[in-house]
């Protein structure tokens, strides 16, 4: 059985005349913490959507390997990729993406009931994992109330709930400062390669890239070098 839990091949993908991915070839170990680098335009976050099934490729195969066996990414429709990411996904993203009227338990309660989990169930588990992360005692919250630090844990909380297999990051630190950065790698890393679980990180940051297993750096939509963390 492959160690692999994602694994492309030939992806090629184009936005009117960019090649946005141009032939990339790319597998990643489960329990791995992968972060790919390159300037603005080199394809990199083209490249986490498109293994994250948010984008079809134009070319090229996606294989992820979960819990229930080996399915191909790039062949299932809009509806089931959109399964796959509630179920077996997780994401975090430079903002968060969270929701402002909601507090921060029910932004986290809300991935787990979009599966269908009962409410009562969902706060639990979101409460967990708001209390593994730090914010014990700041579930009902709103997003405005919290630091830049902490909503970015309640995005990695509600990115975890679900029990996702894989969870991928687009420049999670982006917009923090230093310290506050540190402490979200802290709690990311913590929180999926420390359970097992996989992470895939894209960032302009070479400490965050720094501190992953792995590293890869793109240009012009190919991967033009790989660096294992000594």
């Amino acid at each position: 059985m492959s160690s692999f839990i994602i694994e492309s091949t030939g992806l090629q993908k184009s936005f009117g005349p960019t090649h946005a991915l141009a032939g990339v070839d790319l597998a990643v170990r489960a329990g791995e913490s992968l972060a790919i680098m390159g300037a603005s335009g080199s394809g990199k976050t083209t490249l986490l959507h498109v293994l994250s099934g948010v984008v079809a490729p134009d070319a090229g195969s996606v294989v992820f390997r979960g819990p229930g066996g080996p399915v191909s990414v790039s062949e299932l429709s809009d509806r089931e990729r959109a399964r796959l990411r509630r179920e077996a996904f997780g994401f975090v993203f430079q903002q968060g993406l969270l929701i402002p009227e909601l507090t921060a338990i029910e932004n986290v309660a809300l991935a787990l009931m979009l599966t269908g989990a009962p409410r009562a169930l969902a706060e639990e588990r979101a409460a967990g994992w708001l209390a593994s992360l730090g914010l014990a005692g700041l579930e009902s919250r709103r997003i405005g109330q919290l630091s830049g630090g902490q909503a970015q844990r309640v995005a990695i909380a509600r990115a975890q709930v679900t029990g996702a297999a894989v969870v991928f990051a687009d420049e999670p630190t982006g917009a923090l400062d230093s310290h506050t950065s540190s402490e979200v790698m802290d709690a990311l890393l913590g929180s999926t390669v420390g359970q097992g679980r996989t992470l895939i990180v894209v960032t302009h940051d070479a400490e965050v890239a720094a501190r992953c297993s792995r590293t890869l750096r793109m240009r012009d939509g190919r991967i033009i070098e790989t660096q294992v963390a000594a």
